[in-house]
């Protein structure tokens, strides 16, 4: 009896001695995942209102995180508002600002590059739109271990490519797209084997479980629910329908639902997998969109509310064009609520160098919001956001406090609308601030730095020069 009893005891005390050497070798650095949906609206989700998709799993990881209803995207369109998280610069500072294909430069410091100095291992699955092969740009030269996907935003149109990137190789598909878009990287698929989004799901999935024991930043870029633009009407590409199929919707609108209740599901697959690895606890989980809601692919904004009543969809600097959602998650770190916290996405970089433990670079315009995820009063705050788009003439927005200034060209008069008791933006009171609008003119001038690629024009350019004209669809 002694000796059963001595050899239990002995047992126990090593697999206690193992339980705490394994939890001590755990990485002390939480891993940060960023999920950045195509186009989302404001209000397509049901945690911000939305009645007629569901989006149980999302809604899930709200009732667990924290929601922020004041988060910016960086941009109204796809390339500059990635560009802003990226490189934690506003698109009056980064060499992105529109849907062109301007590289980053190899002074351009992204957050992949940050964690990846602070032990992460990095990677993006998903749409970059910062750079292709061979250029300064390409992910692999700017701070990620590993990248599959699109390079380009036109190529992230077609859902069924012949071809994505794996690092620097060009992986077959077995879709095939139709002759007349042979020499483009855009296209429709007329052979349809393979889904894109869910390549990158499985990818994911793969990485994270791959990863598990040691720290890690996997930037999640998926396109849905992005319309495939050169498909007109049928550009909602989704596998199936789902449980809208039966919907008397219009095509397109059923397509959106089913796309986005798509990547519903498979956010919760991935929320699963880290409770599975036991890694949930020491994951940060971002989730948000790259701007408002678009019109392409027959789709109508309004018919789903997806700005979630703000005026404006993608294209526009208005609230609905580049407010958005965003919820973070990470379990018995941060407590479950809402925030009204004003930032946006030139704030991920610090905030993800001071999660890792890392100096943010000097020169860029965000600042970190940990506090503010923490629940912790010392939260700094904004003394300005600023925005500027050159798709048409040149527009320009600043939210300074509750006040939001919006110009819609160079020669136009700036509109001034107090968000707090407008947040739709429908009454212009400029006339009755003339200081105010005076500090945010101020703001506009100060805001910038000058661009070859970006001037700030008074209208159109001609297609011959604008070389964003062909990417505007983006």
């Amino acid at each position: 009896m002694f000796i059963r009893l001595f050899v239990a005891s002995a047992c126990l005390a090593l697999a206690t001695v193992a339980a705490t050497a394994a939890e001590t070798t755990k990485p002390d650095k939480p891993n940060i995942i960023f999920i950045l949906a195509d186009d989302l609206g404001y209000g397509d989700l049901g945690c911000y209102g939305q009645q007629a998709i569901r989006t149980p799993n999302l809604d899930r990881m709200a009732a667990e995180g924290l929601r922020f209803t004041q988060c910016y995207a960086g941009s109204t369109v796809c390339a500059p508002s990635r560009c802003a998280l990226m490189v934690g610069q506003h698109t009056g500072h980064c060499i992105v600002r529109g849907n062109d294909r301007v590289p980053l430069r190899p002074e351009d410091v992204t957050v992949a590059e940050v964690l990846k100095g602070a032990g992460y291992t990095t990677a993006l699955i998903g749409k970059w739109g910062l750079g292709e092969p061979g250029t300064t740009g390409h992910p692999i030269r700017q701070g990620f271990d590993y990248f599959f996907g699109y390079t380009d935003q036109r190529h992230a149109h077609n859902y069924y490519p012949e071809f994505l990137w794996r690092n620097t190789d060009r992986v077959a598909l077995k879709n095939e797209v139709a002759a007349e878009w042979k020499d483009d990287l855009a296209g429709v698929a007329v052979r349809r084997v393979e889904y894109s989004h869910d390549l990158f799901v499985a990818d994911a999935l793969r990485f994270v479980e791959e990863n598990r024991d040691k720290p890690f930043f996997l930037y999640f870029a998926i396109t849905i629910p992005h319309a495939n633009n050169e498909a007109g009407k049928e550009g909602m590409e989704v596998p199936d329908l789902g449980e809208y199929a039966d919907k008397d919707w219009p095509a397109p609108e059923k397509g959106k639902a089913a796309m986005i209740a798509r990547m519903d599901r498979d956010i919760g697959v991935l929320l699963a997998k880290l409770k599975q690895l036991g890694i949930d606890n020491r994951t940060v989980v971002f989730f948000t969109s790259d701007n408002g809601p678009h019109r392409e692919g027959g789709v109508d904004p309004s018919f789903f509310r997806s700005s979630g009543g703000l005026r404006g969809i993608k294209r526009d600097l208005y609230e609905g064009g580049i407010r958005v959602p965003m919820i973070v998650r990470w379990p018995e770190k941060i407590k479950p609520g809402v925030s009204d916290q004003v930032w946006a996405f030139w704030d991920f970089l610090p905030t993800a160098a001071e999660l890792a433990g890392a100096a943010a670079p000097a020169a860029i315009d965000g600042i970190s919001v940990v506090p503010a995820l923490l629940g912790q009063a010392d939260q700094k705050q904004h003394e300005f956001l600023y925005w500027e788009f050159h798709e048409g003439a040149s527009k320009q927005a600043v939210r300074m406090g509750d006040w939001k200034g919006a110009r819609l060209s160079p020669e136009s008069p700036l509109e001034l609308y107090d968000l707090k008791v407008d947040p739709a933006e429908k009454k212009n009171v400029a006339s009755a601030h003339p200081e105010l609008v005076a500090k945010i003119e101020a703001y506009l001038k100060a805001a910038r730095t000058e661009s070859e690629h970006w001037p700030l024009r008074t209208k159109p350019a001609t297609p011959k020069k604008d070389k964003a004209a062909k990417n505007a669809g983006a």
